[in-house]
């Protein structure tokens, strides 16, 4: 059966669940608020650089490249090598990157920063998922994940909320903030990487396969690996199903202030708010998301989710209710969306095949990070030819593509997988 364990855990699961959840979780935390240090700053970072906005998306877009084209090669690393080393060196290069970031004094030492960040970002959920997998139980994996990804949420939550507390103070400055968040990130590394190297059981951060030989030609290996790709058409429907559902979010996320300013007239301090109260609400939902995971269909809770998204944009985007009413129903978009996180995890590692699991997250992985990269570009140049409201129709036109999709996927793959559809 996909996704079944080639050794027994028995004795690792039930004695280091709680464990591997709480590590791995923090570790979620600081790479999800590595990946938000910029935003909550472009404007200061384009007066202190001299340097356009749209220059500074560019550096936003090359970290979301390299995360993107360094999944598959940690996923590699984790599967076939050592997942404490994909651990590692993905949890130090982060903090690395952001602490360049901090302390860069020209833009392209910024942009370096970024790329360093992007690198060490890409290995966190090769690393992550298969850790969770093998020391979780198929009863209790949906709420691992939806403690996992609540961690992920309040690292996205965070960033905004530490920084413009460290602005306020005077003679203080972005890279106090940017610098604080690098550095705690980076001994957060330290201990994550010695906690799972010496407390937790090798049946868990051994990889599933035996590592390949060395003699065998790198161009034998790669494609081995794009065989086995293609042999699971399963994990590249989740991965392109993840991609539209990203690009929806990231549309939500990236012009959620900019839509409420506009069309419901709200300050700019209140939207900012109703930002980080999305993430906020939503790492609560995720924990929700969970538990509705493991007790009823991960396919059920996907599907509304999705639909639950497209629905609620569609009638912020009408503005056929108050702004007050607007505001909460951005806090309730942000639960709904959250909610799909574990039930997605669980399926991609359901469907993942023998030893595959940390590559089969690295490829849906990708999915997300396209989405984050796709979306503001596309979303913004709507934004210049048909206006915020009409734009944000769109998004509701991807959010409905998302269900549609989803339904398509769960018909296809899931009836064919016992055990997919419920935990």
């Amino acid at each position: 059966m996909p996704g079944a364990r080639l050794r027994d855990l028995s004795g690792a699961v039930e004695k280091q669940t709680a464990l591997v959840v709480g590590l791995i979780s923090g570790s979620q935390f600081f790479n999800h608020a590595f990946l938000v240090l910029l935003p909550p700053i472009l404007p200061i970072l384009s007066r202190d650089f001299q340097v356009s906005i749209g220059l500074l998306g560019l550096a936003l877009g090359a970290q979301a490249l390299v995360n993107t084209a360094f999944q598959l090669p940690f996923g590699y690393l984790a599967d076939h090598y050592d997942r404490t080393i994909t651990l590692g060196l993905s949890s130090v290069l982060g903090a690395v990157g952001a602490l360049v970031t901090a302390f860069a004094t020209s833009f392209p030492e910024l942009v370096l920063g970024q790329v360093v960040l992007g690198l060490g970002v890409a290995g966190h959920h090769p690393a992550h998922y298969p850790l969770l997998t093998d020391a979780t139980s198929d009863d209790t994996r949906g709420r691992a994940f939806g403690v996992y990804n609540f961690g992920g949420s309040l690292g996205f939550a965070t960033p905004p909320v530490v920084i413009t507390a460290i602005l306020a103070v005077p003679g203080f400055t972005w890279r106090h903030g940017v610098g604080l968040i690098g550095a705690v990130g980076l001994l957060y590394a330290v201990v994550v990487t010695a906690l799972v190297g010496w407390r937790v059981d090798d049946a868990i951060t051994a990889p599933n396969v035996e590592a390949s030989a060395s003699g065998t030609p790198l161009r034998e290996r790669v494609a081995s690996e794009l065989r086995g790709l293609v042999a699971e058409p399963g994990i590249l429907a989740v991965a392109l199903l993840t991609l539209f559902s990203s690009t929806a979010n990231w549309g939500v996320t990236t012009y959620a202030v900019v839509f409420l300013t506009d069309v419901y007239g709200v300050s700019l301090g209140v939207a900012n708010l109703t930002l980080t109260g999305i993430f906020v609400v939503g790492a609560g939902a995720i924990l929700l998301g969970g538990y509705l995971t493991d007790r009823f269909s991960g396919g059920y809770i996907l599907v509304a989710s999705f639909g639950g998204f497209t629905l609620l944009v569609a009638v912020v985007a009408a503005n056929v209710v108050p702004a007050v009413l607007a505001v909460g129903l951005f806090l309730l978009l942000g639960a709904v969306r959250s909610m799909a996180g574990p039930a997605r995890d669980q399926l991609t590692e359901r469907l993942a095949a023998h030893g595959t699991v940390a590559k089969s997250f690295a490829i849906v992985t990708i999915g997300i990070m396209l989405g984050s990269t796709v979306a503001p570009p596309v979303f913004g140049y709507l934004i210049q030819r048909v206006g915020v409201q009409v734009t944000f129709f769109a998004v509701a036109a991807v959010g409905l593509a998302t269900t549609a999709l989803a339904l398509l996927v769960l018909t296809r793959f899931v009836d064919g997988h016992a055990g997919v559809g419920a935990a």
